[in-house]
């Protein structure tokens, strides 16, 4: 990853812009403040296959210190700057950092282009052992998250793959990133490229909205949430000079999809992929929905016994892969389907078929309907032993007696809910998916 990162760093010249927010930090700028992070972690002992948690929130800062820190061949651990001291301490767990790089402050949630920082030592770390240099932690449902590790190699080929889809970010252009995060591709992507990176303030349609009409964005590329807040807010005019849009981390709901294109006159595109892979399919134009593209580059996808799969060379968890891991290809927990273009079509969550009294129900079409509710935003269904929905509607959503008769008007009894919580927003996790554990939606009434 040092070699990678260093050439990334010394590929444009001094001037060329990369990252704004209110202020515009150039290549040439990058490069020195990464030297100056680099010469300080290693000052405190950082260097060739220490182990690095980075509790840093959305900032010029998080995105200089994953720079520095690669540069010196550490491993990488983002983690939220969000979590309680035992959330904390239960993820430190899990990864076993060396070091911990926060910042000395608190966090507001708004992007800042600065935070202080403080580096500390972990008596009970370990460096290390693998070739893993990005270490993700990926929420399991009912139990401990899962740690999953992406080699030097893995990231390369992402970054390569996702360069050569055709329609994405080129040299020059702006791209606008709602989610205020860049960690992994999407920073390397605007570095390999020479494409200009463009942060909110905060993720909300009118944050989005000003910064993209006064930086005259070419792309916006975020979650579906960001999406359905731009259509729940219209105005044509803040991305008028935007050519394309790309959504992933999650399926995009077809009615945001169809409200963006009518509100501002061009398709968000898909992108699909997995915390254990990054980007496996993308289509920019957005054209072959409901499919989200072919697979990209050297990636190879399968469909058996209904679930989405890719090869890899090796497993990417770093402890137990709960069987998801086996002959050569991870099972991504996706249902899908091939068309006839050679398009994967999703068809939801592996878990989201389930038998309520006898009858088939997928949670998938509860959440539809739920969300085709004029005064819910967004939804999730479970199931322990019961359909349970969770929908977010703001300050003033709807009672749990109208969403229930809601639903009893257009699904099947068995698919009915047995209970609605309203929330004004569902959890959701460092990266703005939508939390799906029972548990922790439970918690959160």
């Amino acid at each position: 990853m040092r070699e990678f990162v260093s050439d990334l760093l010394h590929r444009y010249g001094d001037d060329v812009p990369v990252l704004t927010h209110q202020h515009t930090v150039t290549h040439g700028r990058l490069r020195e403040s990464v030297a100056a992070e680099a010469g300080l972690f290693a000052a405190a002992g950082v260097g060739e296959g220490s182990s690095v948690a980075v509790q840093v929130p959305p900032s010029f800062t998080r995105l200089e210190v994953v720079l520095a820190l690669w540069v010196l061949g550490a491993r990488v651990i983002p983690l939220s700057p969000r979590r309680t001291p035992a959330e904390r301490e239960a993820e430190h767990a899990l990864v076993r950092p060396q070091f911990v790089v926060r910042s000395a402050g608190r966090f507001g949630g708004a992007f800042r282009e600065r935070h202080e920082l403080v580096t500390e030592r972990r008596a009970d770390g370990v460096p290390a052992l693998t070739r893993h240099r990005l270490v993700r932690l990926r929420p399991a449902a009912g139990g401990p998250s899962a740690v999953v590790g992406r080699s030097t190699e893995s990231v390369i080929r992402e970054v390569v793959r996702f360069t050569s889809a055709e329609g994405v970010a080129r040299r020059g252009e702006r791209l606008l990133l709602p989610t205020g995060t860049s960690t992994g591709f999407g920073l390397l992507h605007a570095l390999a490229e020479g494409v200009h990176l463009v942060f909110p303030a905060t993720g909300s349609a009118g944050d989005v909205q000003r910064a993209a009409a006064a930086h005259e964005v070419d792309f916006v590329a975020g979650l579906p949430v960001h999406f359905a807040r731009l259509v729940a807010s219209p105005d044509r005019a803040a991305l008028r000079t935007a050519r394309a849009a790309l959504s992933g981390g999650e399926p995009m709901p077809p009615e945001v999809a169809d409200g963006f294109a009518r509100a501002y006159g061009f398709t968000v595109g898909e992108c699909f992929g997995t915390t254990e892979t990054g980007a496996l399919t993308v289509d920019v134009a957005g054209t072959s929905r409901p499919s989200v593209g072919r697979p990209l580059g050297d990636t190879a996808l399968r469909v058996r016994d209904g679930l989405v799969e890719v090869a890899l060379d090796e497993s990417p968890y770093l402890h137990d892969d709960g069987g998801r891991y086996a002959d050569g290809w991870l099972r991504t927990g996706d249902r899908g389907r091939f068309d006839a273009r050679g398009n994967l079509v999703l068809l939801g969550r592996g878990d989201s078929l389930v038998v309520v009294r006898g009858r088939s129900v997928d949670l998938t079409e509860v959440e539809a309907v739920l969300r085709a509710h004029p005064l819910v935003t967004e939804s999730i269904a479970v199931f322990d032993g019961a359909v349970r929905a969770y929908v977010g509607a703001g300050g003033g959503g709807p009672d749990e007696a109208e969403v229930l008769r809601w639903c009893r008007e257009r699904l099947a009894a068995p698919a009915v809910p047995d209970r609605v919580h309203v929330l004004p927003a569902l959890p959701r996790t460092s990266g703005g998916r939508l939390v799906r554990d029972a548990g922790v939606l439970a918690a959160s009434r």
